[in-house]
């Protein structure tokens, strides 16, 4: 029984940080030739403006078309330096196309330019939280908080640290607080039941697990979170179909290999 336990543990700690909460979401639509034609006709009416720039560059990295974006985003820093927004927004290409270093670099010069601008603070956060630098992530996402921001993501991501260093009573809180800026979002739901089921409580941890399957069914998460209650009650038969739902979606997913193990 210990064994099983202490594996329900791995499982809970491997989910506790997975969720992808700032990636880019790719959308094919935004890299059309009739969207990128028209953003394209704005720059050539007006090709000093920065903004247009910062807009097609926007286009391209939620089309996926990373170099291009890139571009884009160096051109309109280059037309006016203090376009923290711009800084911002390559950040998070340098992120996607796997240099941490730069990303954290030009959050950190937006923020040098503009010391209020939250989706800096909450970005670089994650790059610190991403690297185990988990007291300047606190410090990233208690600034953003402190401004009152309304990005879930700073609540999410500081509730993860807290569960990480086992407050999960304040994790919970923190959760709650993103489930109310994002309620259609299955990671923060998936978050706080973690919590809860290091509290024992099942219940609202089911609960959570449950809401986060349906909001996504195509998260593997979800489903091995909903199937360690099932194994937790001693349904195997429930269980043993939802980690195997979850590895058929991820099948490297470990908590799901490792579930599937101990339930068959």
């Amino acid at each position: 029984m210990l064994a099983i336990l202490s594996a329900m543990a791995i499982s809970l700690s491997a989910c506790a940080t997975s969720s992808p909460i700032d990636a880019i979401q790719i959308d094919r639509a935004q890299g059309t030739n009739e969207n990128i034609s028209s953003l394209t006709e704005v720059i050539r009416r007006n090709p000093r403006n920065p903004e247009g720039y910062n807009v097609r560059g926007a286009a391209y990295g939620r089309s996926g078309q990373f170099s291009n974006a890139l571009d884009d985003f160096d051109r309109a820093i280059q037309l006016n330096p203090s376009f923290y927004q711009a800084y911002a927004n390559r950040a998070l290409i340098h992120r996607s196309m796997g240099n941490p270093v730069k990303a954290a670099n030009d959050y950190t010069r937006a923020l040098q330019i503009n010391p209020r601008y939250d989706v800096a603070y909450i970005g670089r956060g994650n790059l610190y939280r991403q690297a185990g630098r988990v007291d300047e992530a606190m410090g990233d996402f208690n600034r953003a908080i402190n401004l009152e921001t309304t990005d879930p993501r700073a609540y999410h991501n500081r509730g993860l640290i807290k569960q990480l260093r086992g407050q999960h009573a304040q994790a919970i809180e923190d959760f709650s607080a993103s489930i109310s800026l994002a309620p259609n979002s299955p990671e923060p739901y998936n978050g706080r039941g973690i919590s809860y089921v290091a509290l024992n409580d099942d219940v609202n941890a089911f609960a959570d697990f449950n809401r986060a399957v349906e909001l996504d069914q195509q998260v593997a998460e979800s489903w091995a979170n909903q199937a360690l209650i099932y194994e937790r009650r001693g349904d195997k038969k429930r269980a043993s179909k939802s980690y195997a739902r979850a590895a058929q979606l991820d099948p490297k997913y470990k908590p799901a290999i490792d579930g599937l193990a101990r339930v068959r």
